[in-house]
């Protein structure tokens, strides 16, 4: 099986280093791929540009792991839906037997729900440009693959943490973390399982559903996450603050305010190395020298 890994950042790399270990050839579209561990095969490539380099003629799954260069609405769209829109017509182009693409979504496309739970039958609601356009995107993958046989598949992923994904933790230490005045329910995924939870997918042996919700087993209040970073750090527990405003570029505050559910994703099988937030983060400062009982 090969698989090409159109987006080839933090995330996809680790998605195509685990495909690669499962013994599938791998190839990495990426600006720069001489950045590439060797087991990727890298080719230069631009998503936005509509120049792209030809597709692996045995390539039977396609990952498509974008990310805006710069947190504008311009950005946003260039890269999820121009970028999205010439992967698929180089895909629907090549004549290659692609079986499946995967689109790496967010659950920005739900915007804030009022604390409420939700899941893949949830209309999404975005509030603001990045879960619109992304939103877009999904709707583009769906409707560009009707009736080509290939399966598209919508992977929502929460907030991604882990190795080099330590803003909560810098915060904490930094002295700079202020817990809401208003209780406020976040959803995140380490990067492990975020790439674990791409490679399931696009090899499981059954038809996967059109859109899977990529989170942990708990939904956390952040005030609970950040008094426990204080807690295995050692340090005072944060302040709380005002109630958070709106974002960069008028966006709404990350995330909203929503429990989302893995219950989908786990029904195929699917199962968490760092289940919540608290393995997650044990495992990365373990890793940065903080010792344990």
């Amino acid at each position: 099986m090969t698989v090409l890994m159109a987006g080839c950042g933090d995330l996809g790399t680790e998605a195509g280093l685990r495909f690669a270990a499962a013994g599938h050839r791998v190839v990495g579209w990426r600006r720069s791929p001489e950045k590439l561990p060797a087991a990727i095969e890298g080719a230069a490539a631009d998503l936005s540009s509509g120049e792209l380099p030809p597709i692996p003629a045995d390539t039977t799954a396609v990952v498509v792991a974008i990310a805006a260069d710069s947190p504008s609405e311009d950005a946003y769209r260039a890269a999820y839906v121009d970028g999205l829109s010439n992967v698929l017509d180089a895909v629907v182009g090549s004549g290659a037997p692609v079986r499946r693409v995967l689109f790496v979504s967010s659950t920005a496309v739900y915007g804030d729900a009022g604390g409420d739970w939700i899941d893949e039958t949830t209309t999404p609601e975005p509030g603001g440009f990045s879960g619109r356009i992304i939103s877009e995107a999904e709707d583009l993958l769906v409707s560009r693959l009707n009736g080509t046989g290939i399966t598209p598949v919508v992977l929502r992923l929460g907030g991604i943490y882990g190795p080099g994904r330590t803003r909560l933790i810098d915060q904490v230490r930094g002295a700079s973390a202020t817990i809401p005045a208003e209780p406020r329910f976040t959803n995140r995924i380490h990067r492990d399982d975020a790439a674990a939870a791409i490679v399931h997918l696009c090899t499981m042996a059954g038809v996967p559903a059109p859109v899977y919700l990529g989170v942990d087993n708990e939904p956390a209040e952040m005030g609970e996450v950040l008094r426990f970073l204080a807690a295995e750090l050692g340090l005072p527990q944060p302040p709380s603050g005002a109630s958070e405003g709106g974002g960069q570029g008028g966006e709404p505050s990350r995330g909203g305010n929503k429990r989302c559910s893995n219950a989908l994703l786990r029904s195929t099988g699917f199962e968490f190395t760092y289940p919540t937030f608290r393995e997650g983060y044990r495992d990365i400062l373990a890793g940065v020298g903080v010792r344990y009982p």
